[in-house]
Protein backbone atom coordinates (compact mmCIF):
# COMPACT_ATOMS: atom_id res chain seq x y z
CA UNK A 1 0.00 0.00 0.00
CA UNK A 2 2.85 2.37 0.85
CA UNK A 3 4.43 1.71 -2.57
CA UNK A 4 1.18 2.73 -4.27
CA UNK A 5 1.16 6.03 -2.36
CA UNK A 6 4.74 6.64 -3.47
CA UNK A 7 3.87 5.83 -7.08
CA UNK A 8 0.82 8.11 -6.96
CA UNK A 9 2.88 10.99 -5.54
CA UNK A 10 5.61 10.51 -8.16
CA UNK A 11 3.06 10.39 -11.00
CA UNK A 12 1.26 13.44 -9.62
CA UNK A 13 4.54 15.37 -9.34
CA UNK A 14 5.49 14.40 -12.88
CA UNK A 15 2.05 15.37 -14.12
CA UNK A 16 2.16 18.78 -12.47
CA UNK A 17 5.73 19.33 -13.66
CA UNK A 18 4.47 18.61 -17.16
CA UNK A 19 1.55 21.02 -16.67
CA UNK A 20 4.03 23.67 -15.54
CA UNK A 21 6.08 23.16 -18.69
CA UNK A 22 2.92 23.18 -20.78
CA UNK A 23 2.15 26.66 -19.50
CA UNK A 24 5.14 27.93 -21.46
CA UNK A 25 3.71 26.47 -24.68
CA UNK A 26 1.66 28.54 -27.08
CA UNK A 27 -2.11 28.65 -26.70
CA UNK A 28 -2.40 26.47 -29.81
CA UNK A 29 -0.16 23.79 -28.27
CA UNK A 30 -2.25 23.83 -25.08
CA UNK A 31 -5.44 23.43 -27.09
CA UNK A 32 -3.91 20.57 -29.09
CA UNK A 33 -2.87 18.76 -25.90
CA UNK A 34 -6.34 19.13 -24.35
CA UNK A 35 -8.03 18.05 -27.57
CA UNK A 36 -6.16 14.74 -27.34
CA UNK A 37 -8.07 13.98 -24.13
CA UNK A 38 -11.36 15.31 -25.46
CA UNK A 39 -11.16 13.13 -28.60
CA UNK A 40 -11.08 9.98 -26.46
CA UNK A 41 -14.62 10.56 -25.20
CA UNK A 42 -18.19 10.36 -26.47
CA UNK A 43 -19.58 13.89 -26.12
CA UNK A 44 -23.16 12.62 -26.37
CA UNK A 45 -22.84 11.09 -22.88
CA UNK A 46 -22.77 13.12 -19.64
CA UNK A 47 -19.96 10.87 -18.31
CA UNK A 48 -17.36 8.95 -20.30
CA UNK A 49 -14.36 6.92 -19.06
CA UNK A 50 -11.49 5.41 -21.07
CA UNK A 51 -8.32 3.61 -20.02
CA UNK A 52 -5.41 5.87 -20.96
CA UNK A 53 -2.78 3.20 -20.25
CA UNK A 54 -2.33 0.16 -17.99
CA UNK A 55 0.64 -0.91 -15.95
CA UNK A 56 1.42 -4.15 -14.17
CA UNK A 57 0.24 -2.63 -10.87
CA UNK A 58 -2.53 -0.27 -11.91
CA UNK A 59 -3.89 1.98 -14.61
CA UNK A 60 -4.49 5.57 -15.54
CA UNK A 61 -7.93 6.46 -16.86
CA UNK A 62 -9.15 9.62 -18.46
CA UNK A 63 -12.62 10.77 -17.43
CA UNK A 64 -14.88 13.32 -19.03
CA UNK A 65 -17.76 14.65 -16.99
CA UNK A 66 -19.94 17.23 -18.65
CA UNK A 67 -21.65 20.11 -16.84
CA UNK A 68 -24.40 18.60 -14.66
CA UNK A 69 -23.14 15.07 -15.45
CA UNK A 70 -22.93 12.61 -12.57
CA UNK A 71 -20.40 9.84 -12.11
CA UNK A 72 -22.73 7.67 -10.04
CA UNK A 73 -22.02 6.35 -6.55
CA UNK A 74 -19.44 3.56 -6.56
CA UNK A 75 -16.58 2.04 -4.55
CA UNK A 76 -12.96 1.45 -5.52
CA UNK A 77 -11.12 -1.51 -4.02
CA UNK A 78 -7.75 0.27 -4.18
CA UNK A 79 -6.45 3.74 -3.38
CA UNK A 80 -6.80 6.19 -6.22
CA UNK A 81 -5.90 9.74 -7.14
CA UNK A 82 -8.35 11.92 -9.06
CA UNK A 83 -6.68 14.80 -10.92
CA UNK A 84 -8.74 17.60 -12.46
CA UNK A 85 -7.07 18.64 -15.71
CA UNK A 86 -9.73 21.02 -17.01
CA UNK A 87 -13.05 22.33 -15.72
CA UNK A 88 -14.61 21.91 -12.29
CA UNK A 89 -16.20 18.99 -10.45
CA UNK A 90 -17.46 18.23 -6.95
CA UNK A 91 -16.24 15.02 -5.29
CA UNK A 92 -18.43 13.67 -2.48
CA UNK A 93 -18.27 10.54 -0.35
CA UNK A 94 -20.30 8.65 2.22
CA UNK A 95 -18.12 10.03 5.03
CA UNK A 96 -19.46 13.51 4.32
CA UNK A 97 -16.43 14.77 2.43
CA UNK A 98 -17.33 17.31 -0.25
CA UNK A 99 -14.47 18.84 -2.25
CA UNK A 100 -14.57 21.10 -5.28
CA UNK A 101 -11.77 20.30 -7.72
CA UNK A 102 -10.62 22.78 -10.35
CA UNK A 103 -7.89 22.44 -12.99
CA UNK A 104 -4.62 21.38 -11.38
CA UNK A 105 -6.19 20.11 -8.15
CA UNK A 106 -6.34 16.51 -6.97
CA UNK A 107 -8.20 14.27 -4.56
CA UNK A 108 -6.98 11.13 -2.78
CA UNK A 109 -9.75 8.50 -2.90
CA UNK A 110 -9.82 5.98 -0.08
CA UNK A 111 -10.55 2.33 -0.89
CA UNK A 112 -13.95 0.88 0.05
CA UNK A 113 -15.61 4.28 0.55
CA UNK A 114 -18.69 5.07 -1.58
CA UNK A 115 -18.15 8.23 -3.61
CA UNK A 116 -19.52 10.11 -6.61
CA UNK A 117 -18.52 13.09 -8.76
CA UNK A 118 -20.73 15.89 -10.15
CA UNK A 119 -19.76 18.05 -13.11
CA UNK A 120 -19.96 21.78 -12.37
CA UNK A 121 -18.39 22.58 -15.76
CA UNK A 122 -17.43 20.39 -18.71
CA UNK A 123 -14.39 18.66 -17.22
CA UNK A 124 -11.45 16.41 -18.10
CA UNK A 125 -9.90 14.33 -15.30
CA UNK A 126 -7.27 11.66 -14.79
CA UNK A 127 -7.90 8.74 -12.44
CA UNK A 128 -4.73 7.04 -11.25
CA UNK A 129 -5.05 3.64 -9.58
Amino acid sequence: MRNLKTIILVVANLFFAHIGKAQTNTDQQKNDNMNQLVKLHDNTKPVSAQVLFSTTEGKVMTLQIQKNGLLKEHVTKVEALLVCVLGEVIYEDEKGKKVTLKAGELMHIEPMVKHWVNGVQDSQLLLIK
